[in-house]
């Protein structure tokens, strides 16, 4: 029977109310994940994300970032600088709604930007409110204008600071210091910051970004870095597949790429095929990484798949004809990024791994189906390689395929006959069986002469074993030992 709860004392005084930037500090982890490592990052990644939306609205293409040597952070931007002005409903000015409030700024303003990463305008404010100490400082307007902020919250109005050189000279730029009771460490890797930046510099092509270290006690990971870096792509996505691929042999020289915009979409898409085995494909939606990948994902293998056929195809003799590729042989060996930027993009989960727009899917696969048909044509010795590299991927899959269904034939056939090199232990329990693989019979009279026959079982190999992880799965199957195995 269900115990009556006493109810008195719960009534209107319990309900707590957070107001302003209170509740991101009572709860961090709800805003940037967690409070360790991962989460004082996640800081930077905030500040940076807006000069991001700047550059993909073509208003930045310079981002500069320091790690001061008080332990704070300095991130700037040439962007058009948060507006100063009054805001018609706070009745402050709108940087001081920006800093001081979630869920405001311009994307939530389709005229302002057409596409964003930061999907729901908490960032910058977060940031504020996790930090002791906050300074935002604007250019716009031929003037530049200052802020400070403690704790999240303003120590004084917005003031006019000074004048520009140049009354085009516009940007944003905010330093802050993480709140030490509230972070586990406030020591930044540059390492860790390299690796994030690095990938953005070349998803924004012609973005500067400059990173600069002036800490005279730099963390053990970062010793050995240099301090300042300056990363600049002009070929943006292609010249990252191209780097990616810097140490393998590759099949096309010439990478295919497009960018197009349909339906508001903009899909941008390189890819290079090499010798390897591996699929490496990097999926992005507004400048954010999928690591599930999603419908970007499925348009561009559906597109992919279609066009090596409909190409082998047009190009095959009659001795070739009625191959049909799977998108497991089109992909071996693939390397590509997938990129667009979404007007209103739809996530799976708080992370953003997965895209979930279902609109994406045919607007991908129609852009790279159409282009992809043009980049064949225009480049037949390119197409040839990537088509020879294709049906090598089809047949030894094929063989694969035939091994496997004729060891398991051969199995069923011969009732489980053992290995003849097999020296079988005599118990019949699996839980008590062990089972030692060495290398020639050498060592495998040896091991013999020293085992418990009851328990274990001794499996001499011909020599060294064929690497699994290097070969086909066809010539992985055809292997003796393999097979015994």
């Amino acid at each position: 029977m269900a115990t009556k709860k006493d109810t008195s004392n719960y009534d209107a005084s319990k309900i707590t109310v957070l107001e302003g930037l209170e509740a991101v500090r009572k709860r961090p982890a709800m805003y940037i994940g967690d409070s360790g490592i991962d989460g004082l990052h996640h800081l930077i990644k905030e500040v940076v994300d807006n000069s991001i939306d700047e550059a993909m609205a073509g208003f930045c293409d310079k981002v500069e970032l320091i790690l001061n040597n008080d332990g704070s952070v300095t991130e700037t931007d040439n962007g058009r600088g948060i507006p100063v002005d009054i805001h018609p409903l706070k009745k402050v000015s709108a940087l001081e709604v920006i800093m001081t409030s979630l869920h405001s700024g311009g994307k939530f303003d389709n005229d302002s930007y057409k596409v964003s990463g930061g999907l729901h305008g908490v960032g910058i404010s977060v940031v504020n409110a996790l930090s002791t100490k906050t300074i935002a400082e604007i250019k716009r307007n031929g003037k530049i204008y200052r802020q400070e902020y403690l704790v999240g919250k303003p120590s004084a109005p917005v003031k006019e600071v000074g004048k520009v050189s140049n009354i085009e000279e516009t940007g944003t730029s905010i330093t802050f210091f993480p709140d030490a009771s509230i972070f586990d460490t406030t020591e930044f890797s540059l390492k860790k910051i390299l690796q994030q930046y690095r990938q953005q510099a070349y998803l924004t092509a012609g973005l500067t970004f400059t990173i600069n270290d002036k800490r005279e006690n730099r963390p053990e990971m970062d010793k050995d870095l240099p301090k300042n870096f300056t990363y600049h792509f002009e070929g943006g996505i292609k010249s990252y597949v191209k780097s990616i691929n810097r140490a393998q042999k590759v099949i096309n020289k010439v990478p295919f790429y497009v960018s197009r915009e349909e339906e508001k979409v903009n899909v941008e898409v390189a890819l290079q095929y090499t010798k390897d085995l591996q699929e490496r494909v990097l999926c992005f939606a507004n400048n954010i990484i999928n690591p599930e990948g999603g419908t970007h994902l499925q348009g561009f293998r559906i597109a992919l798949t279609k066009s090596l056929n409909d190409y082998f195809d047009h190009i095959s003799t009659e001795k070739e004809k009625g191959i049909d590729f799977t998108g497991e042989d089109t992909r071996e060996g693939l390397t590509a990024i997938i990129s667009v930027k979404v007007p209103n993009p739809q996530y799976e989960g708080q992370t953003k791994i997965k895209l979930n727009n279902p609109e994406v899917t045919q607007i991908v696969r129609k852009v790279v189906e159409e282009s992809l048909k043009v980049f064949l044509e225009e480049h037949p010795n390119e197409a040839k390689n990537v088509v020879g590299r294709t049906i090598l991927a089809h047949k030894a899959r094929k063989a694969a395929k035939a091994a496997r269904e004729a060891v398991i034939r051969k199995g069923a056939l011969e009732g489980g006959t053992l290995p003849g090199k097999l020296a079988d232990c005599s118990s019949k329990q699996p839980e008590e069986s062990e089972l030692y693989i060495v290398e020639g019979d050498s060592a495998g009279g040896s091991a013999k002469q020293a085992r418990d026959r009851h328990a274990q079982a001794i499996f001499p190999l011909r020599g060294k074993p064929l690497n699994s992880e290097k070969y086909r799965l066809d010539r992985v199957f055809s292997n003796q030992e393999i097979k015994e195995l």
